[in-house]
């Protein structure tokens, strides 16, 4: 092997023993409205994960955690996301329907 091969191989086998960690990241997780309603209404998800809203019924909905994050009106198809950086518990809610809400338990 020449020395050029061989800094090529390094680098490979480097790189090639990242790929774990970065498949180990939080992943994307969805929520779906619909019927007046968030699904699934609870989620456990770990800190870095994103999690995204989006709107299947067809009058607006908005996804409000005070103090910590706000979507705009969300027509039909409209989408909202957050990503979770601290651990805790997020209630959140529709600001036009309040009687809609959910959670989202980072840990």
């Amino acid at each position: 092997m020449s020395s050029i091969n061989r800094r090529d191989f390094g680098i490979a086998v480097v790189a090639t023993m990242l790929l774990p960690v970065t498949a180990a990241r939080a992943e994307d997780t969805a929520v779906h409205i619909d019927n007046f309603s968030f699904t699934p209404p609870q989620l456990d998800v770990k800190v870095g994960t994103t999690v995204t809203w989006t709107n299947r019924d067809d009058i607006p909905h908005t996804v409000v955690c005070a103090g910590k994050f706000r979507s705009k009106t969300m027509d039909t198809d409209g989408t909202f996301s957050f990503t979770f950086t601290e651990p805790g518990e997020y209630k959140y809610f529709c600001s036009l329907h309040p009687h809609m809400t959910g959670s989202v338990k980072v840990g």
